[in-house]
């Protein structure tokens, strides 16, 4: 067996090489991230947004296939990337331990080339249901050079989603579509600027903020409040000491994925979260409640758009700004009400949660072999292949989120309620076991009950059918997911 290790996701120095760019026009730090090609290896990596690689103890399982990766990484040439079907067999480990990285295990573990899906550290639910080895004591913080081709960006790129000012920069630099705004770092000079716009408005926290550090302020007062929140009160710490003041879009938010090799991009299918804590899309934002695809606003047509108006300057002006962008880019849009056309809200430098879910049910190609060809720049001609229908992911949340939620308590009947109908997937984002054996929450987000089916209407039935046969006290659900498509009846079977 040749040795893969996927690490998916965002952001890390691969080999330990870097440089500090002075022609960089954003003053951000070149990271340049070498991949040494080769028919055996893959890193990926999904949640870190900061440089960090992997060192392996001698102790832990995963010990012979990092030392196998290094001893075969060896550069070769260009090699022809079957998506359905290859003689390449790999060994893959996932970082993380959330709902998303459940759902890539999921797909990697069917994935025609894997022989072996591991994941660190993993959680009770991913290693219940057999998706993955999880790895609980391997330092994915530490550095190792092991010569593994990853799938992720370097630290510099993912300052898309790390810094909204240089996204907008980008956008402005590159004439791509999004909404107009100003940054400030002075709480007077930002409520003048409020006040001269005048509401609705939008506040964000520049940095990462948790899903939380976005205000959409429907009075100057709750814009005022917001700006104070986080330069005054500085409720987001480090990530709040910038603010993006942002125009309003009205409309409809959609999810829109990409694939980039660093100069090449291709589309994954649409979906649409639902982001607002309660029914109705009241209450405040949340990581994401829901989700289903594919998302029948974004046409083919407008995905066209997309790639052309949007993904694709993105990829050529990272290119061109010396710090090219290899990994999944999730592109948050608004399709505006006025023009009917996309503009960017943000970018995420990972697989969205809890759209992963829905997608990573979805997918029908080897994902193994297209993030393998991401890393080694050979995306161009890939094509994607997806099954009909459609799948929706309802997220069960512990009581209390987003704000403070207890801990520690049970969950039951989840067998039961995978079993409930055909295409029944629960990914665990939040679980443990107790001294007893059984599953307890462990986060916020906790479970992601996720139902695949010929439309949006069956899949939504399969999912809630799910979730009514959860036994868990501790915890809540919206209980609408899908409602736009579903009342506009703008959604039809596909396929």
């Amino acid at each position: 067996m040749s040795c893969a290790i996927f690490n998916v996701g965002a952001s890390f120095n691969l080999h330990g090489h870097s440089h500090v760019g002075n022609s960089n026009p954003f003053h951000f730090r070149v990271q340049h991230c070498v991949l040494h090609k080769s028919s055996s290896s893959l890193l990926l990596q999904n949640l870190n947004l900061r440089c960090s690689n992997v060192s392996v103890s001698a102790s832990s399982p995963f010990h012979n296939v990092f030392k196998c990766s290094a001893q075969n990484s060896v550069s070769s040439g260009s090699v022809r990337v079957d998506t359905n079907n290859s003689s390449e067999k790999l060994a893959v480990l996932v970082i993380g331990g959330g709902g998303r990285e459940h759902a890539l295990c999921y797909a990697l573990q069917r994935s025609p080339s894997c022989d072996a899906v591991f994941c660190a550290p993993g959680n009770a639910g991913i290693s219940s249901s057999g998706n993955a080895t999880c790895i609980t004591d391997l330092d994915v913080h530490d550095a190792a050079t092991a010569g593994i081709p990853t799938f992720g960006p370097s630290a510099e790129a993912a300052a898309l989603e790390g810094s909204k000012n240089f996204m907008k920069h980008l956008c402005d630099k590159y004439d791509i579509p999004t909404a107009k705004y100003k940054t400030f770092t002075d709480p007077s000079i930002a409520k003048q600027y409020i006040q001269e716009q005048g509401a609705p408005i939008v506040i964000k926290a520049d940095g990462l903020a948790a899903g939380k550090g976005v205000t959409v302020a429907m009075t100057l007062e709750e814009a005022y409040e917001a700006v104070d929140s986080m330069l005054v009160k500085g409720d987001f710490g480090s990530a709040g000491c910038r603010v993006i003041v942002e125009e309003y879009l009205e409309g409809e938010e959609v999810s829109f994925f990409a694939l980039v090799d660093g100069e090449n991009a291709i589309p994954l299918e649409s979906a649409q979260d639902h982001k607002q804590v309660g029914d109705g899309d009241t209450g405040p934002n949340t990581g994401g409640m829901g989700a289903y695809s594919p998302a029948l606003i974004l046409t083919k047509e407008l995905q066209s758009i997309v790639m052309n108006r949007i993904i694709t300057p993105t990829v050529k002006g990272m290119s061109a700004e010396g710090c090219k962008f290899v990994g999944v880019l999730y592109a948050g849009l608004m399709i505006e009400k006025k023009s009917g056309m996309p503009k960017l809200i943000e970018y995420n430098v990972r697989f969205g949660d809890p759209e992963c879910q829905v997608l990573m049910v979805r997918l029908e190609s080897d994902l193994a072999q297209v993030l393998l060809a991401a890393c080694r720049g050979e995306l161009s001609g890939v094509s994607l292949n997806w099954s009909p229908g459609s799948a929706m992911v309802v997220v069960m949340a512990s009581k209390g989120y987003p704000g403070k939620y207890e801990k520690g308590t049970l969950i039951e009947n989840l067998e039961e309620a995978e079993n409930a109908s055909p295409g029944i997937k629960i990914f665990h984002a939040g679980t443990a076991f107790d001294s007893e054996g059984r599953f307890i929450s462990t986060g916020g987000r906790v479970l992601g009950v996720t139902a695949k089916g010929d439309n949006l209407e069956e899949a939504r039935d399969r999912a809630y059918q799910a979730v009514d046969k959860i036994n868990w006290p501790g915890g809540f659900y919206r209980r609408d997911i899908g409602w736009r498509a579903l009342s506009q009846k703008q959604y039809a079977t596909k396929g």
